[in-house]
């Protein structure tokens, strides 16, 4: 037979104090002159019956569900961003609330569905996170609660976001490679017109200029996505337009993947003839290379705890209230052996 769940009633009695100040203790009630003595034999009670407060009364009574609400367009069915759920779900943990994941897969219908379900839930806030750092046009649906957008933003900074510092990620990466005394540094980078790729590049440029290291616009190459190909093509045809170069930037980890294998074709050796830095810091790649690559590491765990914490401080004022610049994270780097 199922054990009966212990209730408020339960740690009263063992305890030897009202229900009421039971609730007191459990809800850490303020102004309510509870003496060490009580408090300390309802906590007892609490453990000895393992007794875990209804969250839905709970609910009824603070008007909260405790739940908040992750739609994603993809992360959820890909490897590239676990951390952002795992910062997400920690600091929910940390706030006693439940986090329910959610995916679009690129599906603005789908999306609406899902945040329709959660407002109907009535969820205590939702967290709209994209797999790749974009500008977006939020769902009408989130600005009828809570809501901080995740890896995205919008035009007008109507709701609150955090995004990685991608232009900065790009400068201290292209700083790392001069710190080592390279001069003559490739970039090869993606064409897409996404915010990495631009502000990536502005971070490259911006940082040779400021050590005083001429940048010829052909030193920059272009592949059509972030993908080994890129590297592999970019890397041949920089080594062909420059003998002299020994440090390639490259967009992500995957593009320093298909680096490395042109590089070895070419029989340079990484680092001693060529170093090589990536971006991402996805560990599949980046720790499984030979040599290890020394890369960016983008926030995304520190981005799920920022996004939670956000949203749970959100009162539900009007939209133009909530506008505010996107909160931008530091991308750290990862020294490993290819610089």
């Amino acid at each position: 037979m199922r054990k009966k769940r212990p209730t408020m009633g339960d740690v009263a009695r063992l305890s030897g104090v009202s229900q009421t100040t039971v609730s007191f203790v459990i809800n850490n009630t303020p102004n309510t002159n509870i003496s060490k003595k009580t408090r300390a034999a309802v906590l007892k009670a609490v453990k000895q019956l393992g007794y875990t407060p209804n969250a839905m009364a709970i609910g009824l009574r603070t008007s909260q569900s405790r739940v908040i609400g992750l739609v994603t367009d993809e992360i959820a069915t890909t490897p590239f961003a676990g951390k952002i759920v795992q910062g997400a779900q920690d600091a929910a943990r940390e706030e006693q609330r439940l986090l329910i994941l959610m995916n679009s897969g690129k599906d603005a219908s789908v999306e609406d569905e899902e945040i329709d379900t959660l407002l109907g839930r009535q969820v205590d806030g939702v967290i709209f996170a994209t797999m790749r750092h974009r500008i977006i046009e939020p769902s009408h649906l989130l600005y009828q609660i809570p809501a901080v957008l995740l890896n995205c933003r919008d035009v007008d900074s109507t709701l609150p976001s955090v995004i990685p510092d991608e232009y900065l990620g790009g400068y201290q990466a292209t700083e790392a490679l001069l710190q080592s005394n390279h001069r003559c540094i490739g970039m090869i980078n993606t064409s897409e017109n996404v915010p990495a790729s631009q502000l990536r590049e502005q971070g490259f440029r911006q940082a040779l200029a400021d050590h005083g290291i001429p940048l010829e616009e052909s030193m920059i190459v272009y592949g059509e996505d972030g993908i080994a190909k890129t590297g592999y093509d970019g890397a041949k045809v920089l080594l062909s337009r420059y003998e002299r170069m020994t440090a390639l930037f490259c967009f992500n980890d995957r593009v320093a993947m298909g680096a490395y294998d042109a590089l070895r074709q070419l029989h340079k050796r990484i680092p001693q003839d060529v170093a090589v830095i990536g971006f991402d810091n996805y560990e599949v790649i980046s720790a499984n290379l030979h040599p290890q690559l020394t890369t960016m590491q983008l926030p995304h765990y520190e981005m799920g705890r920022w996004a939670v914490e956000t949203v749970l401080n959100i009162s539900k004022s009007a939209a133009e209230d909530r506008a505010s610049p996107p909160m931008m994270l530091p991308c750290p780097l990862v020294l490993r052996s290819s610089v």
